[in-house]
């Protein structure tokens, strides 16, 4: 399923380009602007007088295809995502033994409470 979702994709992207690119090289209503740097002239003599026709139906051609594109690439998202979640449960789940008793706590040397040790008799009280 993934190899389909990659090819797919990359099918959406070149669509994309195709797209932006006939869009950019339609001619505007005031017949100027980018339209016409980015070969308007060469399109209409390679298409003919209709060259706003041609252009217009493959624009709309482009756009169909790249929403079909989008919408197919959603559905297979989310089934994917979803026999994911299907094999994530369906998995036995490994859990560790229980223990029965807990080991006690380790006994410490030193005394909770430090009381001064008593003077001994050979040492002068300060």
């Amino acid at each position: 399923m993934s190899l389909v979702i990659g090819v797919l994709t990359f099918i959406l992207v070149l669509t994309s380009i195709f797209l932006v690119m006939i869009v950019l090289m339609q001619r505007a209503k005031t017949d100027g602007g980018i339209g016409a740097a980015m070969a308007g002239g060469a399109t209409e003599s390679a298409f003919g007088a209709e060259t706003n026709n041609v252009l217009s139906g493959a624009t709309i051609k482009a756009a169909i295809v790249f929403f079909v594109l989008s919408f197919g690439l959603f559905l297979a998202n989310i089934h994917q995502a979803k026999s994911r979640a299907a094999e994530e449960a369906s998995l036995p789940t490994v859990t560790a033994p229980a223990t029965t008793s807990a080991a006690p706590a380790p006994a410490l040397d030193v005394p909770l409470t430090t009381q001064p040790a008593a003077p001994q008799s050979g040492e002068a009280k300060p």
